[in-house]
């Protein structure tokens, strides 16, 4: 069993940033592939970014390519997004998630055998 737990989230005015953070027990943490997604109100929850087990390959949605990034840190069992020039369309709840089952990483929710409760972003305008 994989326990994911997000920190970081607040809110924050147009063009300032966050630090979403995600620590996950378990001892095969660094088998993992992490990803982020966000759920906007009255909107399906959409991918966001996701890392490869080593770090070294990265997948981004357009909407955040540029502004965010994703890393992990294997030695703490956590996963870090960091969102830079932040916009009102990025306010969501923001979801770290883990998979098993792929090796890649993959916009593709239902790869995502494990999900955190999330954390609030909220972007003022």
């Amino acid at each position: 069993q994989v326990q994911l737990v997000e920190s970081g989230g607040g809110l924050v005015q147009a063009g300032g940033s966050l630090r979403l953070s995600c620590a996950a027990s378990g001892r095969t943490f660094s088998s993992y592939v992490m990803g982020w997604f966000r759920q906007a109100p009255g909107k399906e929850r959409e991918f966001v970014a996701a890392i490869r087990w080593n770090g070294v390959r990265t997948y981004y949605a357009d909407s955040v390519k540029g502004r965010f990034t994703i890393s992990r840190d294997n030695a703490k069992n956590t996963v870090y997004l960091q969102m830079n020039s932040l916009k009102p369309e990025d306010t969501a709840v923001y979801y770290c998630a883990a998979s098993l089952s792929t090796g890649w990483p993959t916009a593709q929710s239902n790869e995502y055998q494990y999900w955190g409760q999330g954390t609030q972003v909220t972007v003022s305008s």
